[in-house]
């Protein structure tokens, strides 16, 4: 066994220490084993080539099994807004496990659970808000889209280009891209209607004159992991407002920019907007797999019945995640990290919107509070710029449709050192893949 097995993060704060080339030789072995474990496409291989693996994470970092430590900009993508095994998390799921680790679904509540749909329900901008939980992400969308045709009967709803929101085969239907979506188009809803994201608004009425039977629209008010695309100004006003005139439902996807990281706790506050649903997961939980979807009491009486509930799952809200996100809400809420994403992001923006005009390889940098994407000349670019990072010891995903785009989305907690080094680490990398412009 490798020595780093026997040692632990004592700290989240540090700097990244690169001991051996990543993928070290212990990574090496174990992505061997997990290629030959697992079906290809749900394991750790990039392109083929062994990744590291991880040991353990702390705060802002991560401890690969060959003992290397990084940074961690991606924070389990987006799950670990208040930083990695934080300690008030991981003692409300220590004291929960010693209670209840399991209950019975939807037959039988738990006390937990209660605590946090009530907590939810007060977070919600919604009046009269009631929360349905899920498993994840992808399954919250399958609950808002499944309420959505409950409540009005009508079956289409849009979706916009890019987007993505799980694949799952409903959540599937409107998620955009076309390698996850093409094996299995003869499946998927007939009823999604799509448009390009922050379209033109002539656009957007012509589809609201066109089909008296649309429901719902289901977007993300900033695409995160298709690319970190911020809408114009004022777009989604305009969206809400000829919802609102048409009767159409509005389902806010806000599992990647919901719990702080865009500097509000909703993106969606940013415009003063009140959807009728809200789709949540990733952040809040603190770690622990949860979803939920948040809606106006109205809207979810839709799905009253008197025999067995339509859409549950054995795991919903499962006891540990549930004391795990109320956890988490309590260190957003005492830490006051939604503002300090938003700090963090101001001071981002102005040190990163002149290198475009400085870095021949980048097109665009563009984000909010703590989510911030920049657009690379290439894939190939991108791909080289994430691999040349995790070879210094930060940890970055490259992504968007064309896979031109870095994605920075730390934890909530992470210290300005850390941030300031591995700005200060993208910057040489930018350099060295196009030369300095100044």
């Amino acid at each position: 066994m490798a020595e780093t097995t026997r040692s632990n993060l004592r700290r989240g704060d540090l700097l990244p220490k690169i001991l051996v080339d990543p993928p070290g030789p212990r990574s090496l072995e174990l992505s061997s084993r997990l290629a030959r474990a697992e079906p290809p496409g749900i394991n750790t291989l990039y392109r083929d080539q062994p990744n590291i693996v991880w040991h353990e994470a702390l705060g802002s970092n991560v401890l690969d099994v060959d003992g290397n430590r990084f940074l961690d900009l991606t924070a389990g993508f987006g799950v670990a807004a208040v930083g990695h095994r934080h300690p008030e998390v991981v003692a409300a799921v220590r004291s929960q496990s010693e209670r209840l680790i399991h209950g019975l679904g939807d037959v039988c509540g738990h006390e937990i659970r209660i605590d946090l749909a009530e907590r939810l329900n007060a977070i919600a901008p919604m009046p009269e808000a009631q929360t349905y939980f899920a498993v994840s992400g992808a399954d919250a969308v399958e609950i808002a889209l499944k309420t959505t045709l409950l409540f009005s009967g009508r079956p289409k709803f849009l979706a916009f280009d890019p987007s993505y929101h799980g694949l799952t085969l409903g959540a599937l239907s409107a998620t955009s891209r076309p390698e996850f979506r093409e094996p299995f188009t003869e499946h998927l809803h007939e009823h999604c209607l799509r448009l390009p994201f922050g379209c033109p608004i002539a656009e957007l009425e012509r589809v609201f004159s066109e089909h008296s039977d649309l429901g719902a629209i289901l977007f993300e008010p900033i695409v995160g992991r298709e690319g970190v695309l911020i809408p114009p100004r004022r777009w989604l006003s305009e969206l809400f407002r000829m919802a609102r005139r048409s009767g159409v439902l509005t389902i806010a996807d806000e599992v990647f920019t919901g719990g702080g990281r865009t500097g509000a706790f909703f993106a969606t506050e940013s415009e003063e907007l009140i959807p009728d649903l809200i789709v949540c997961g990733k952040a809040i939980a603190g770690g622990l797999p949860i979803g939920a979807v948040l809606g106006r009491k109205e809207i979810f009486r839709a799905w009253k019945t008197s025999g067995e509930a339509r859409h549950t799952a054995t795991f919903v809200a499962h006891p540990l995640a549930c004391a795990s996100a109320l956890a988490t809400l309590d260190v957003l809420r005492d830490q006051n990290l939604v503002a300090r994403a938003a700090s963090l992001g101001a001071e981002i923006q102005k040190r990163c919107s002149s290198w475009p005009d400085r870095y021949e390889v980048l097109r665009e940098t563009r984000g909010q509070g703590l989510l911030w994407g920049f657009e690379m000349s290439s894939a190939e670019h991108a791909s080289q710029a994430m691999l040349r990072a995790r070879s210094k010891g930060i940890l970055i995903l490259a992504g968007g449709p064309k896979g031109t785009v870095l994605q920075l989305a730390p934890p909530l907690t992470i210290h300005r050192r850390q941030l300031d080094v591995s700005l200060e680490i993208l910057e040489e990398i930018f350099l060295q893949l196009s030369g300095d412009r100044r």
